[in-house]
């Protein structure tokens, strides 16, 4: 195999193909990049049997061949090298790298151990890069960190008619954004539904982000089950997770009557100088009334905090206890100068129900898009 390919073309496609692989794997040989040279072309695959990453881009292709070579160490290298056309060159099981005065030597890894990368061929629906790129970062943020239980640790995808929802909850709060999707003749894909790992899916939004659209491809066979997302000559493919999503649409109420309009960036400013006296994991007291929502902080004897904003109160004067982080984590994905905050009620008089929160245009206007999170500070489901 010999080949040569621009720096930053291949530097970009080697970052590309090893970002999504484990830092540790106890199999050496999938932390390795398969390097396909052919006619005219470079492909770069990295597969670990979870997911899987290929990318193709122009090479002057003088001898075709494949390679396998250490990926991590490849990104280093590429990521390093001086401003000049890169040659590759296979002598004698060793991969020769040059780069203007720069001069590497590889060991190449056997190729024939190397697993077979899923193939993928037709397409469940499209949708616009930039709008899934921002509901990822939305929704995302609220699913499970905790491998106890996997099934919440992913994001549930859910095709609807021309829609696609991504879901996501730890227990302790729900998150859910709806945006454009096109199915094209496939009658079939409404309905479709695909569990993603969550951090896997964060990484793909921010990848295919400036793709302009992002085709993606639900399969579901005998032996696996898994999600395609490709887009400029790359593709990412993941195994789904299995197992049963919650039911957390059921929580979110039909309509709220009491709920407060605030500005957002004011909010989160208050939030997070009031929080700087709590304990960790302790909650912050939010009164809010006609006069404004304060806020209250008791972290300790020798530190307390308070401070009041403007807020706009529609219904009754309501006191919850929210935490401070998650709450950070639904403002943030608020992407609108107000905030509006809905009380939602229990069986119980007593007891507060979940805090709703949805993004608000102006103080009268509610937000153009689809996103909600719902907050408690208790355990969502039981």
């Amino acid at each position: 195999m010999k080949f040569q390919v621009n720096r930053d073309v291949f530097s970009e496609a080697v970052s590309f193909a090893v970002k999504l692989l484990p830092q540790r794997t106890t199999q050496p040989i999938l932390s390795g990049v398969l390097l396909s040279a052919e006619s005219g072309s470079l492909t770069l695959s990295s597969f670990d049997y979870e997911v899987s990453s290929q990318t193709e881009i122009v090479a002057e292709v003088e001898e075709t061949g494949t390679a396998l070579v250490s990926g991590r160490l490849l990104a280093d290298i590429a990521s390093r090298l001086p401003s000049a056309p890169v040659e590759f060159d296979t002598v004698e099981g060793r991969i020769i790298v040059r780069c203007g005065a720069a001069r590497f030597t590889l060991l190449s890894m056997p190729v024939e151990e190397y697993p077979t990368l899923p193939q993928v061929s037709s397409t469940t629906g499209v949708l616009p890069a930039e709008e899934f790129a921002g509901a990822v970062s939305q929704v995302a943020v609220a699913a499970s960190r905790d491998d106890v239980t996997p099934v919440i640790t992913g994001v549930q995808l859910e095709v609807g008619d021309n829609q696609l929802s991504l879901v996501a909850t730890d227990r302790y709060r729900v998150a859910i954004r709806t945006i454009d999707w096109d199915s094209g003749n496939a009658a079939t894909a409404q309905g479709a539904t695909a569990l993603v790992p969550a951090r896997t899916l964060a990484e793909i939004g921010r990848t295919f982000g400036h793709s302009g659209t992002v085709a993606v491809s639900i399969v579901r066979g005998e032996d696996r089950e898994l999600i395609a997302f490709r887009a400029d000559k790359r593709t990412v493919t993941s195994l789904l997770i299995k197992g049963n999503f919650p039911p957390v649409r059921r929580l979110f109420p039909d309509t709220v009557e009491n709920y407060a309009v605030l500005n957002t960036a004011d909010l989160v400013d208050a939030v997070r100088r009031v929080s700087l006296v709590l304990e960790r994991e302790a909650a912050l007291r939010f009164t809010f009334t006609t006069e404004g929502v304060t806020l209250e902080a008791a972290g300790s004897e020798q530190a307390q905090a308070s401070e009041t904003i403007d807020s706009l109160l529609h219904g009754e004067d309501t006191v919850v206890s929210l935490k401070p982080s998650f709450l950070l984590d639904g403002l943030g994905a608020v992407h609108s100068e107000y905030v509006r905050i809905s009380f939602t009620k229990t069986e119980n008089p007593n007891k507060p129900g979940p805090v709703l929160i949805t993004s608000q245009s102006s103080k009268e206007q509610p937000g153009a898009d689809d996103y909600k999170y719902l907050l408690q500070p208790n355990l969502l489901l039981r």
